[in-house]
């Protein structure tokens, strides 16, 4: 990790070009096909860094909103929510401005989250921020993979309940559903680069919004045909559940919602596919504001009328849980998006840990035919496939891996409560903000350097309760679970 000023961003591509068509000496942007680092014109705008962040945000957490609004309760729930997005968007506002050293249009371009933090902080802070941010991709990916098998395991499970009525009939095992959802992702994982990913967020964006709305519409259907706002202003009631149990769900709630705005590491990766001018902080900042305005008001509705429909009773999988049953295919259309959306946020999260261990194997054994090289593959109406064994071999390892711990851990609520909150603080708030102070010189002790702080420190407290609740929750269920023979 200490080389990470040596490694390419994840959008840079091998190709090979003519003197005639390389830009001038120093990278100064001289043709039109290449930006001023040298490397190919980046072409993203607004709209693609939202669609990659919208991928990235409204993932499947939105589904667990519901069960979070109802461990806080109607003041709480709502508050902590949008909470989390002003501190998301406010302390990303800060990690967007580190993407360029010095001038925010002409300045060093930092390509990762980790060259950020080695140009404004530099030192041991380089190391830690790579472990905490390579390691939640790599959280986040077995995340992702449960919620895909407990979506697919729902569509089974809605046509069984559908056809047979029965709950213990209609049973079933994890395991081949995140095998299947595995070999996609190893197919998946084979696209090259980043920037080639932005047809694949899009339709993770589309699928999110499909999902998200149709359990909105299921909320808003239930409240109309009760006639019954559920709920209370505390939420769950002590001697439904003990003392213990309502501290410490409360503090994985936290975690659920801090997961629902996890996004900021791969922030500035994202960042790096936009083109200028104008600057890519402006645009990405544009973005971000879009981004969180839409999915603040997603979350505020399905946590809020999932809440109201189910009260107290609220699942922890909005569509999976059976909060609904019917209509069943309405309900089989939702989690079939889930299991989309999850295909390509997998994607959008693990291209940076892919690029990253690939710049850093190929600057350790440069002379590797076996990781250097790239071999074409011709495909019928498409450009040559060039296929690196390497990235072959590893990717696929990757996703093998990913799998099995998903099959040894199914347990989504507990797991998204524990990324949410191992990723929070140090990403989306200490980092951006210790980056800021540095660059903007900001004197220690001054009025704003002790606002920040006292922000960060509140974010951090947040964090260990939010761990340790979920934690709990995960130590909870593994009193009961047998490894690849539990079913659902």
């Amino acid at each position: 990790m200490g080389l990470q000023k040596s490694v390419s961003p994840p959008n840079s591509q091998a190709f090979s070009v003519s003197s005639l068509d390389m830009p001038p000496e120093g990278g100064s942007g001289g043709s039109k096909n290449f930006d001023d680092d040298g490397r190919l014109k980046r072409t993203g705008t607004v709209w693609t860094a939202s669609a990659h962040i919208i991928t990235a945000v409204i993932g499947s957490g939105v589904l667990s909103l519901a069960w979070a609004t109802a461990q806080l309760g109607w003041i709480a729930g709502p508050a902590v929510l949008f909470l989390f997005s002003f501190v998301t968007y406010y302390t990303s506002a800060f990690l967007a401005a580190c993407y360029r050293s010095g001038d925010p249009l002409t300045g060093k371009r930092n390509y990762t989250y980790m060259d950020a933090v080695k140009s404004n902080l530099g030192g041991f802070q380089v190391k830690v921020c790579g472990l905490v941010q390579y390691l939640n991709l790599f959280g986040t990916a077995i995340g992702y993979t449960i919620g895909s098998s407990v979506s697919m395991m729902a569509i089974g499970r809605s046509n069984c309940l559908h056809q047979k009525g029965d709950k213990n009939r209609c049973r079933t095992n994890s395991n081949p559903y995140m095998i299947a959802f595995g070999i996609t992702e190893m197919i998946l994982s084979q696209i090259p680069d980043f920037d080639q990913l932005w047809w694949l967020s899009v339709l993770a964006a589309v699928m999110s919004f499909t999902y998200s709305t149709i359990g909105l519409g299921l909320g808003i259907a239930k409240v109309a045909e009760t006639r019954k706002i559920g709920g209370s202003l505390t939420g769950v009631k002590v001697g439904t559940i003990t003392q213990t149990q309502k501290v410490w769900r409360s503090f994985q709630a936290l975690g659920d919602m801090a997961f629902a705005y996890s996004y900021s590491m791969i922030l500035i990766e994202i960042q790096d596919t936009v083109k200028s001018p104008p600057s890519e902080a402006k645009t990405v900042k544009k973005a971000t504001f879009i981004s969180l305005v839409v999915t603040t008001l997603f979350y505020m509705l399905c946590g809020c009328f999932g809440y109201a429909a189910f009260g107290d009773n609220s699942p922890s999988n909005l569509l999976t849980d059976f909060g609904f049953y019917n209509p069943f295919w309405l309900v089989d259309i939702a989690n079939a998006a889930i299991v989309i959306h999850l295909a390509g946020a997998y994607q959008v999260y693990c291209q940076p840990l892919f690029a990253f261990i690939e710049k850093y194997v190929e600057k350790q054994f440069p002379s590797s035919h076996f990781i250097t090289k790239e071999i074409e593959v011709p495909l019928p109406g498409f450009k040559p496939y060039k296929l690196n064994l390497f990235r072959l071999v590893w990717r696929t390892v990757f996703v093998i891996l990913t799998t099995v711990i998903s099959m040894l851990l199914p347990f989504f609520n507990d797991v998204v409560g524990l990324l949410g909150a191992i990723g929070f603080w140090p990403l989306t708030v200490y980092f951006p903000i210790e980056m800021y102070l540095v660059q903007k010189g900001i004197l220690r002790w001054s009025g704003k350097w002790v606002c920040l702080q006292i922000l960060s420190v509140a974010c951090l407290i947040v964090t260990i309760a939010a761990t340790a609740g979920s934690v709990a929750g995960i130590v909870g269920d593994l009193q009961t679970y047998k490894p690849f023979k539990t079913t659902y």
